[in-house]
């Protein structure tokens, strides 16, 4: 990783911080301690920016410059907030077209989703702020720019996001091989949010109750499940076909 796309030292990831610069997560020394240590942790749970404590030989790996025990990863993109978003997107009269992403982690298959989604009009994607992709270079270049694009939300809880897409008037239906019914059986003529899970986990069960409906793909061979940015493809364009476009 580049040392332009790091922060290093606490005063300097506080600088940044306060700075108003977009930081996608901070790694800090296991045992690290002290006033300023403590001055830095209030900022990154004021502004819920993700953080990992991990052994000094981690952060090692990324800097032998005086880090300080803590070192930030600044975001390629500016995340949105859904709660922005989704009155916007009323306002200019759309009926909201929204992707929720629970638990990918595949950088290469959230860039080819957002690939997708671009080029099918998907107003934007929301991903939870752990566990998770994130925007990072590779991401970008495997979805050609569109991340450049598109608005993607990151979200301390992806289950209160998506009771508030809900509470919204969006119809959030989520994918799942559990499911009863077909995509195709689904109504994607009213404002919607699709949620798809990671290929080894799925949705998580308790994105699945809060969701609207569950709807699976139909599946004839002996693979247990679609690659995640093909299955997210075929919901996609269902819902452009149902749209008539």
């Amino acid at each position: 990783m580049k040392e332009k796309e790091m922060i290093f030292g606490i005063r300097a990831v506080i600088e940044a911080i306060e700075a108003g610069k977009d930081i996608d997560k901070v790694m800090v020394k296991r045992e690290l301690s002290g006033d300023l240590f403590m001055e830095l942790l209030q900022l990154l749970r004021t502004y819920e920016i993700p953080m990992q404590k991990v052994p000094v030989e981690r952060i090692d790996r990324f800097t032998r410059k005086n880090h300080q025990g803590v070192i930030a990863f600044t975001s390629a993109v500016t995340y949105q907030r859904l709660e922005n978003i989704v009155p916007m997107l009323y306002e200019e009269g759309k009926i909201p077209f929204i992707l929720v992403l629970d638990g990918l982690t595949d950088v290469r298959n959230f860039g080819a989703i957002a690939r997708t989604c671009e080029v099918a009009g998907v107003d934007a994607i929301v991903i939870p702020e752990r566990g998770s992709v994130t925007v990072n270079a590779d991401a970008i270049k495997t979805s050609a720019g569109a991340l450049h694009t598109i608005p993607v939300c990151r979200e301390q809880s992806l289950k209160e996001a998506i009771v508030f897409l809900k509470n919204s008037g969006i119809k959030v239906v989520a994918a799942t091989e559990k499911a009863a019914s077909y995509y195709t059986e689904s109504d994607f003529n009213v404002p919607v949010a699709i949620v798809m899970g990671a290929e080894d986990m799925g949705v998580a069960a308790d994105n699945l109750r809060v969701s609207d409906e569950l709807v699976r793909i139909p599946q004839i061979g002996t693979i247990q499940s679609l690659n995640v940015s093909v299955a997210a493809g075929v919901l996609i364009y269902e819902v452009l076909r149902q749209r008539g476009v």
